[in-house]
């Protein structure tokens, strides 16, 4: 694959420093707020998942919203995520503008914004590039820097996790069978480097997929009747959130396998066309290939496949937002309301 390398910056720009926080200033204050405002929640979905002071993530699922609509599911997913190398496999929103499907989306960047000091890429990106079929990825600086998806996740596990390194991986859009193949050749990497490295799962590197469940409503969704199946009336909104919910635990949650990853496959992508979607998460293609990913490292390092916990659903309509307008730009890039409005689905996986 011949790759849109170019001679790159040495930091990757940030591209949102109004739904994220971007500063120490801005991410404490979130923090707070968010203590405040929702700590008795937070800290009783931490009970009943039993996360303890040292549960330490294999895989993680994230939100990417805007800060002030997702709340306290940013720092639930992401106090527990402890490694020092994190693989983070975002979204290709972008991708259709760079003509880009069926292959991984790599960067060249050597360090990432941060709230504390800048991000380090992993040595290990290399290590992987050196070992997967050229056919199967591309690096491209221009994608990966128009995404937003791994840079929402940065301030919050450098806040909890200042030595974290980061392995930025964007899935575009690509047919299962082929998800299922590069997920393979991508565990072969993985397994060898920690073999080679002596590197242990959830202790040395963790994976990190990050998506935000459906887009709902019918406005600034573009004329697509997926994203108003059930109505855009208080009654649709509870189908809605009914339906997500039955996904989450039929596909995502619990001991899962490859029949469970390709249903979520089936239910959000659509059959005539991988390109578009069947039910709008804009994480149809990242989530599966992680947890394909997942799945495929445990058994090829002759471990239990990690259990994936719900640590939270709830989207941009459940709660106030966080109050963030006084902190530095902050804001919200989005309506919310019952005729526009995103899910947020958060688990762990130990």
């Amino acid at each position: 694959m011949a790759n849109s390398k170019t001679l790159a910056p040495q930091m990757r720009p940030l591209i949102d420093k109004v739904g994220f926080p971007h500063t120490m200033e801005q991410t404490e204050a979130f923090i707070a707020r968010v203590k405040e405002l929702s700590g008795d929640q937070w800290e009783a979905r931490r009970n009943a998942c039993h996360i303890k002071a040292d549960t330490s993530w294999k895989v993680a699922i994230c939100p990417h919203d805007d800060y002030s609509y997702v709340g306290y599911l940013y720092p639930l997913v992401l106090q527990n995520l402890k490694s020092k190398t994190v693989f983070i496999f975002g979204v290709a929103h972008k991708a259709g503008l760079f003509n880009l499907s069926d292959n991984l989306i790599f960067d060249d960047f050597a360090t990432w914004h941060g709230i504390k000091n800048p991000v380090p890429v992993s040595g290990l990106r290399k290590a992987l590039l050196a070992k997967i079929p050229e056919t199967s990825y591309e690096v491209h600086q221009p994608m990966q820097q128009a995404e937003h998806s791994v840079e929402a996740m940065l301030p919050i596990l450098q806040y909890y996790n200042n030595e974290a390194e980061i392995v930025p991986i964007l899935v575009p859009p690509m047919p299962f069978d082929k998800m299922t193949r590069i997920a393979a050749e991508l565990t072969e990497a993985i397994a060898a480097i920690a073999s080679e490295r002596h590197l242990k799962w959830g202790e040395d590197f963790s994976m990190l997929i990050t998506t935000d469940a459906v887009h709902y409503g019918d406005q600034g969704w573009g004329n697509n009747n997926q994203c108003k199946r059930f109505g855009v009336d208080k009654e649709g909104y509870m189908e809605t959130v009914e339906f997500e919910n039955h996904l989450i635990d039929d596909c995502l949650a619990g001991r899962i396998d490859e029949s469970h990853l390709h249903a979520f496959f089936d239910q959000t992508v659509d059959s005539a066309n991988y390109q578009l979607h069947k039910w709008p998460w804009c994480g149809r293609y990242s989530v599966p290939f992680g947890l394909l990913t997942m799945y495929k490292l445990a058994k090829k390092m002759n471990l239990p496949v990690p259990e994936g916990k719900l640590l939270g659903y709830s989207t941009s309509i459940t709660h106030d937002p966080v109050p963030v307008a006084d902190l530095g730009g902050m804001g919200v890039t989005a309506p919310a309301n019952l005729r526009h409005w995103v899910g947020y689905a958060a688990l762990g996986y130990v």
